[in-house]
């Protein structure tokens, strides 16, 4: 898909729209905050308009920073964090290695053996990641039946470990407050389709911002800041 392509239809240039949507996936705002900050900028857009371009923008940074990931080291720290969703609580599974650089990330309605088994895959299946020699993760009752399940099919290496101490998922803890801080503004999501595609959005910011992405220096993650 051409740049060209992408934004065709759209009355706003492509610096406008990307602009918004990296500060909403970055920033604790909401689309009435980006609204009147463009308006004292002098761009007239709707907070309607905004929302509809995180939903169609926020995926595609997710799906063009993939191919330029930085590789992963080989001990995963896992846990879920939970997000509302049209007043219930959902659950997004997410994996970060010992130096707290983020391996993936999945939206599940259910937290049980097989979502966690689904997540394992997801993250295996990433280009930037690479067989794990250890897994930390609370004392989830759901973490181990997806681990014999991984092993039993061949999917994860039998000498593979699984740690069950909390204390040493502190540094996947820490990292579940950029999430929260990001969503709170947004007051819960209204489908599961919008928190995914939102969710894709942020992080991939976060991954940006941690200096995962090549060809992306702190340099160019400062400049956006000091345009707000």
């Amino acid at each position: 898909m051409t740049t060209d392509t992408l934004f065709k239809w759209h009355h706003f240039l492509p610096e406008i729209i990307l602009l918004n949507v990296r500060w909403y996936c970055r920033y604790s705002l909401s689309y009435r905050d980006l609204e009147e900050m463009m308006q004292e900028r002098g761009v007239a857009v709707d907070h309607s308009t905004l929302n509809r371009w995180v939903l169609k923008f926020a995926p595609e940074l997710d799906k063009r920073i993939r191919s330029f990931l930085k590789p992963t080291n080989d001990s995963w720290r896992v846990d879920e964090t939970y997000i509302e969703i049209r007043g219930e609580w959902k659950y997004l599974y997410r994996a970060v290695d010992s130096q707290g650089n983020t391996l993936d990330f999945m939206l599940s309605a259910k937290r049980d053996g097989k979502a966690a088994a689904r997540f394992f895959r997801k993250v295996l299946g990433a280009k930037h990641t690479q067989s794990p020699r250890v897994i930390t993760v609370d004392k989830n009752a759901a973490y181990p039946v997806a681990v014999d399940e991984l092993k039993a099919d061949k999917t994860l290496k039998a000498e593979t470990e699984l740690r069950q101490i909390k204390y040493l998922n502190n540094i996947i803890e820490q990292n579940h407050r950029n999430i929260k801080r990001i969503v709170k503004p947004m007051m819960g999501f209204q489908s599961f389709n919008t928190a995914r595609r939102t969710l894709r959005g942020i992080e991939a910011m976060s991954m940006i911002c941690k200096g995962q992405v090549k060809g992306i220096s702190q340099a160019i993650i400062l400049n956006v800041k000091n345009q707000m």
